[in-house]
């Protein structure tokens, strides 16, 4: 699934979300110039809670 995270602005948020979804099960890669998220391995639901914890705001891409 890949997310749209448009309050992902730096390489810190970047890691932030990829170690929190890795810590949750999944593997996630961050493209900071799209504010895109590509999630593997957690359901949709899961993986957006898992960003949304980590204080950013996902939606659907």
């Amino acid at each position: 699934m890949r997310f749209l995270v448009e309050d992902m602005s730096c390489s810190h948020c970047a890691a932030t979300i990829e170690n929190a979804i890795a810590t949750a099960g999944g593997r996630a890669s961050s493209d900071l110039a799209t504010h895109t998220v590509q999630v593997e391995g957690l359901d949709d639901e899961r993986a957006a809670q898992v960003i949304r914890d980590a204080g950013y705001t996902p939606r659907p891409a």
